[in-house]
């Protein structure tokens, strides 16, 4: 097979990524966020500059991605997508990531508002929930950490 084909990890501040990579995100951001759950928000909001960048491309698109960043004395991971559904990218993306971010901004707590019906999957990654239910832009939510 094809190596190119093979999803390719990436973990990178900002600075780091290439204008082609700024814009397949941005195009993965809008499509999940904007258009599959019909979220209507600035997606650019600034805090990209400050973010590890972790995603999986595959023939130049990326597939599944998160942002890391620093909060509080937190990492929190945002903006979780999987473009390709069904392969365990999302599951690995996530494993992958929080060795990332920890290496990237050191050890410590890591925090995520999670979409309700994504709880269970952050669980089996050993994230444990610390809030009740809150709405963030329209959809139910909770606090998690690990």
């Amino acid at each position: 097979m094809d190596n190119s084909s093979q999803p390719l990890y990436k973990a990178k501040p900002f600075s780091q990524l290439t204008a082609a990579e700024i814009y397949e995100i941005l195009k993965a951001r809008s499509k999940v966020f904007q258009f599959e759950q019909n979220i209507r928000y600035l997606d650019e909001d600034d805090v990209d500059y400050n973010c590890l960048h972790c995603f999986f491309e595959e023939n130049g698109k990326v597939t599944a991605y998160l942002r890391a960043y620093i909060e509080g004395k937190n990492i929190k991971l945002g903006r979780v997508l999987t473009i390709t559904r069904g392969r365990g990218l999302g599951k690995r993306l996530m494993e992958l990531a929080i060795e990332s971010a920890r290496k990237h901004f050191g050890d410590r707590k890591i925090v995520i508002d999670a979409q309700k019906h994504a709880e269970e999957f952050y669980k089996k990654l050993g994230f444990v929930t610390t809030s009740g239910e809150f709405l963030e832009e329209g959809i139910v939510h909770v606090k998690m950490e690990l």
